[in-house]
């Protein structure tokens, strides 16, 4: 054994393999593993037949094929753009000691409101404030706005009550709703005085936020309640929902106010307030009790408000003008 193993350790390593290999009378076989990757090899060379034929193909396939491909992305975002963006400028459960956006004014607004000098805004836009008018002063004209209405009601879905005339929606028409035996009961001096409150409150805001003089603006008609549901229009007072400039419905209108008496989400769905802005970008208030928007009413705010789906919308809308001759005094009962 010891002659053997000299032998082995004096022989190239090749021969070493083979003799020891001799030696245990063992045979040196070809390696499967090779012989089998060669042969998957082979087979992976071979090309596969389709079973259906050749594939079909066409002049400038990839060509055509990237040009559909740019053509639906243009697709997905022209759809997308036709959709609109909306910005949620106050929503219900937000509170706002003040909350301003500031546009151009319309050339229209700005040209006739030169000739009423200190009435001409620093800026035009659109102002909400949640802490203006408390949550007792709204429930008060909320009362005034049900007690009333109960005593009339639109056929179609948007009840209105001016308090100063008394003109109040019931069926398709109007009556004067202080004319009526039962207002006597439902309507007095202490919550008109409340009202009167709320009302210059309201013009001091205005004045404070537009920059214009106090004394330069002036309360005008019309100021109403209104009542919107879900019930189909009857008439085009009822179509609330078109898009409008108050402007161009109430030529004196210089400065308006919205007063929002319940809450989106709660007492009612839909009904939020959107201003239609330039790029297809809606500007939406959430309307909130006790909340105030205040806007300019020339074209630059283009706005509408959104149907109700359900439950009942109540606000009180309350306008300013710059010109003496369309203002109005105070309501009285």
């Amino acid at each position: 054994m010891y002659i053997i193993y000299k032998i082995i350790i004096s022989m190239p390593k090749k021969q070493v393999k083979k003799t020891y290999c001799q030696h245990n009378n063992k045979e040196i076989l070809p390696d499967k593993s090779t012989s089998n990757n060669a042969n998957h090899n082979d087979r992976e060379n071979v090309p596969i037949q389709p079973k259906f034929g050749p594939a079909l193909s066409f002049p400038y396939q990839k060509i055509w094929s990237r040009c559909i491909l740019i053509s639906g992305l243009f697709l997905i975002v022209w759809f997308n753009s036709k959709q609109g963006k909306e910005i949620i400028f106050a929503k219900q459960h937000d509170t706002f000691l003040s909350r301003s956006q500031h546009l151009q004014c319309a050339p229209d607004y700005t040209n006739e409101l030169k000739i009423y000098p200190g009435c001409l805004p620093e800026k035009c836009g659109r102002i909400v404030t949640d802490n203006l008018i408390s949550s007792q002063e709204t429930d008060t004209l909320l009362q005034i706005a049900k007690n009333a209405m109960n005593l009339g009601g639109s056929d179609g879905g948007a009840t209105i009550f001016d308090l100063h005339t008394g003109a109040l929606s019931k069926g398709t028409k109007f009556i004067n709703v202080y004319a009526l035996k039962q207002a006597s009961s439902i309507f007095n001096s202490t919550d008109f005085n409340i009202y009167k409150i709320i009302k210059t409150k309201i013009h001091h805001a205005v004045a404070h936020h537009f920059g214009v003089d106090a004394d330069k603006i002036f309360l005008t008609k019309p100021t109403f309640f209104s009542r919107m549901t879900n019930t189909p229009a009857k008439t085009i007072h009822d179509k609330y929902w078109l898009p409008h400039i108050d402007k161009n419905t109430y030529e004196h209108f210089h400065y308006t106010s919205l007063l929002y008496l319940n809450d989106f989400g709660r007492d009612f769905d839909g009904g939020r307030f959107i201003f239609i802005d330039k790029n297809n970008v809606n500007t939406t208030i959430e309307p909130r009790k006790g909340r105030v928007s205040i806007f300019t009413s020339g074209a630059e705010n283009l706005h509408l408000v959104e149907r109700v789906n359900t439950g009942t919308r109540y606000a009180l809308t309350v306008s300013f003008t710059c010109n003496i001759n369309a203002s109005i005094s105070d309501p009285s009962y």
